[in-house]
């Protein structure tokens, strides 16, 4: 999946006095955000399918897809919305 990111000039001049390359560093803290993400959802999706006697689905990307499925988590913006 691919997102475009728009910085002003001097938000793109900030971030090249903090980063070696700023492309680099946004892939990389969304890539790392993502990642810590998937494994509190495998944590809730285990605990909860232990829980409820329920069979794993094998692989992260079917254990994410099934904690959806199951109603274990739900997109933030369905959280917030329903607030």
């Amino acid at each position: 999946m691919n997102y475009t990111v728009t910085l002003t000039e001097t938000e793109k001049k900030a971030l090249e006095y903090v980063a070696y390359d700023p492309d680099e560093w946004i892939k990389s803290a969304a890539t790392n955000r993502a990642n810590k993400a998937i494994k509190e959802i495998i944590e809730k999706n285990t605990t909860y399918c232990n829980e409820k006697s329920i069979a794993i689905a094998v692989g992260q990307d079917a254990q994410v897809t099934q904690a959806y499925t199951l109603g274990v988590i739900q997109t933030a913006k369905a959280v917030q919305d329903a607030a």
